[in-house]
Parts: structure tokens; C-alpha cells; sequence
């Protein structure tokens, strides 16, 4: 049976694993002492926990050895605005193609990983497979590529749903991030602070400026939160950041209402291998 890296703990304020095992371990929660430990056993060896990319049984949740070597972490040398990982150290300061040309609303971004197969499986599961026990692992890994961000940041505003796509899905996987990152970095979290106040359509498949276009005007700040935001350094959490649309109007929403400066953290950011500094 594959290792896995780390045996996150479930997200007691997010919405609870869907996986067969998951819901038998929490029916076993009541057993106590020997006959516990036994229970435990005789169900690791029933119903195995599978690797969320792979599908191999793994010890604990979240990917196996295997899987997790595939991650692509960003680490320097990447764009000091952006984040955009470069294919050689140009020095210090100097900006990537985007930040140069098309400079977004908000100051710097950071991601964990690349978007690659793996990194895709997971947000999936994450997002759509109801795995909020991956939240736990990915926060960790988001919390350590934005240490720069969160010192000295005032608040934790995740992405919001609208609500009719919420009450669909029942949790908002940017918010299970946020509170990962919340409890490693002592950042505050403001969860409500952000809305969605007009309905878009999935920005899978659309252009970059379609994608723009979509989003324009979709998120505000109820006017009883703004003080919450006016003067506060701001990092803005989501899963993934694509063409940067979505979170370039968030921030615009959040700098309307005042506040000091807008960064932007990812779990997996799309990443154009050839990109280079100029």
C-alpha cells in the first residue's frame, strides 16, 4: 500500500468527505478503546482509502508518493507580481511579459502549484466531489507559498458562489481553503465580506476576454462590511487562477470599497511553459 505524504484531518468547519470509508470511520466514532482500534483495522483492510489521482489504495486521505512527486511546486525564480514561475532567474524585480503588458487591480499573486493533471484532480475533487479532506493539506501547501502575502495581511476573503450555485454544492471550496490557511497563518477570515452578486457562467471554455467580460460586475461589498474591508490589506483565496479575470474584478470590488491593497493566493495557477521575463 502507497504512503501517503501527509493524513490530513478532516475540516471540522467544512462540509464532511463523501468517501464510503469516511462515512463508516465517523459511524465508529462511538466505539471506544480496543474494539475501536480493531474496527479501524478490519475497515482499513475492507475499504481501503484510494488516491484521489490514481485511484491506488493509500494510508490515511489525499494522493499517494507517487502522485504528490508529480506536483509541480512554484518556487522562485516567478514573476514578483504575478507569480508566474520563469524558465531562468532574470534577477531580481524584473516582471513577466502579463505584468508589464496588462497589469492587474490587484498587487501579487501566489500559488502553491502548477495546474497540471494532478493539481486538477484534486481541485475537482475538492470542488465538485464533495473531498473537503483535501482542504486540510492544500491550505497547508498554500499557507507556505504565500508566507510573503499573509505577513502583515489584515484579512482572509475567499471567492465567493453565488448563492444559487452554493445551495447546490452545499460548502464553497475557496472558503475551506481559507480557513486552512486562516488557522496556519492567524490571518483573519471575513467569509461574508465578498459577494457574488450577479449569476455568470462557468468560465471553463471561454475566451480571455469572454472570461472577463463574464465577471464584470459580478461581486460587491454589502455597505454594513465595508468598514470591515476600508484600510485592510486584503488577500483574496481561491483554487485556481486562470486568466487572473475573476480575481482582477474581486479585487476591484474590493478596492471600491477602500481597501489598502489586494493580493491574490491560489492552490494551482495556469502556467504557459515557454513564458520567459523581458
Amino acid at each position: 500500500m502507497a504512503q501517503t505524504l501527509a493524513s490530513p484531518a478532516m475540516d471540522a468547519e467544512a462540509s464532511p468527505p463523501r468517501s464510503i470509508s469516511g462515512h463508516f470511520q465517523r459511524a465508529l466514532g462511538a466505539i471506544g478503546g480496543v474494539w475501536m482500534r480493531a474496527a479501524r483495522m478490519a475497515l482499513d483492510i475492507a475499504l481501503p482509502t484510494l488516491c484521489v489521482s490514481c485511484r491506488e489504495p493509500v494510508h490515511g486521505e489525499g494522493v499517494c508518493a507517487a502522485c504528490w512527486a508529480k506536483l509541480s511546486f512554484i518556487a522562485p525564480p516567478f514573476c514578483p507580481r504575478l507569480g508566474i514561475p520563469f524558465v531562468y532567474d532574470p534577477g531580481p524585480e524584473l516582471l513577466s511579459m502579463e505584468a508589464i503588458a496588462s497589469p492587474p487591480a490587484y498587487q501579487r499573486a501566489r500559488a502553491a502549484v502548477r495546474y497540471d493533471d494532478v493539481a486538477r484532480t484534486l481541485v475537482h475533487a475538492l470542488k465538485y466531489q464533495d473531498r473537503t479532506d483535501l482542504a486540510p493539506t492544500m491550505g497547508r501547501w498554500m499557507a507556505r507559498a504565500g508566507k510573503e502575502l499573509l505577513d502583515g495581511a489584515d484579512l482572509l476573503v475567499p471567492v465567493p458562489l453565488h448563492w444559487r450555485r452554493g445551495w447546490g454544492r452545499r460548502y464553497n471550496q475557496s472558503g475551506a481553503l481559507a480557513k486552512v490557511i486562516s488557522r496556519q497563518s492567524g490571518v483573519k477570515m471575513a467569509s461574508e465580506a465578498l459577494r457574488r452578486i450577479r449569476a455568470t457562467e462557468q468560465q471553463i471554455g471561454l475566451s480571455r476576454k469572454d472570461r472577463a467580460s463574464n465577471v464584470q460586475g459580478a461581486f460587491g461589498i454589502a455597505d454594513e462590511r465595508k468598514a470591515e474591508i476600508q484600510g485592510r490589506r486584503v488577500i483574496l483565496v481561491d483554487d485556481v487562477l486562470t486568466s487572473g479575470a475573476t480575481a482582477d474584478a474581486c479585487a476591484r470590488a474590493l478596492l471600491r470599497a477602500k481597501a489598502a491593497q489586494v493580493d491574490v493566493l491560489v492552490f494551482a495557477r495556469v502556467v504557459d511553459t515557454h513564458r520567459a521575463p523581458i
